[in-house]
């Protein structure tokens, strides 16, 4: 079965405290976009990778991929104004079925293994959303008070999302709408269930300064 990886990268530097968009951010000498890609196409010798990025960054993407010499496995795709338009964006590349993958451009750290199982789940089920427990208190917090809920009970969820491509293409053909938070609760909102799979801790999303030394170190650890 085909596979396709749609790399969302529309994020900008401004939680990092910098102008540099996180995607192109150096992480031992190379953009964090590099390493997710890697991963992708180390997992799966048919993988294709659909890139979504802003128009203003399309050639810094075209760039990378020429430096890797990846151009015939990476299809480029101009991004919108939200994470629902860059996605839809990118699966106007896909025209059969397949299994596709939607990962943030920024869990650099994303394994080779968590791509395989993720795979495998959605071929047999439909889709595999990957999630970890929460480790640290919850507490929902409202305009006047707060109260704790059981931990044991909640999931972080990750990427890549992944789904058979007739449910999400159908899925994404209808409109926006401001609680589209991920690509499993545009799914769930045209009505089909989505079904989660174990994720990784180490599956971190550079979006803070310390994040980027935290991932330096998940990269050692992963390489030594």
């Amino acid at each position: 079965m085909k596979k396709y990886a749609v790399i969302v990268a529309g994020g900008s530097g401004q939680r990092m405290g910098g102008e540099v968009p996180k995607q192109f951010l150096q992480l031992k000498g190379k953009p964090l976009l590099q390493y997710t890609i890697q991963s992708f196409l180390q997992a799966y010798d048919d993988m294709i990778i659909i890139l979504v990025l802003p128009k203003a960054h399309i050639a810094k993407g075209e760039e990378i991929i020429k430096q890797m010499d990846a151009e015939g496995k990476v299809q480029m795709a101009i991004g919108g104004e939200t994470r629902f338009e860059s996605v839809r964006s990118g699966l106007e590349f896909i025209s059969h079925p397949s299994i596709v993958f939607v990962q943030d451009a920024v869990r650099c750290i994303v394994s080779q293994q968590l791509i395989r199982n993720c795979f495998e789940q959605a071929v047999e089920k439909g889709s595999a959303i990957p999630a970890v427990a929460a480790t640290d208190s919850i507490r929902i917090a409202g305009e006047i008070s707060h109260h704790t809920i059981d931990r044991t009970k909640v999931r972080i969820i990750q990427t890549p999302q992944t789904f058979q491509s007739e449910i999400l293409s159908a899925a994404f053909k209808q409109a926006y709408n401001s609680s589209f938070t991920d690509e499993a609760t545009v799914v769930e909102a045209a009505g089909k269930e989505v079904f989660l799979i174990e994720g990784e801790y180490s599956n971190l999303k550079v979006t803070r300064p310390i994040d980027l030394c935290i991932a330096e170190k998940l990269l050692e650890d992963a390489t030594s």
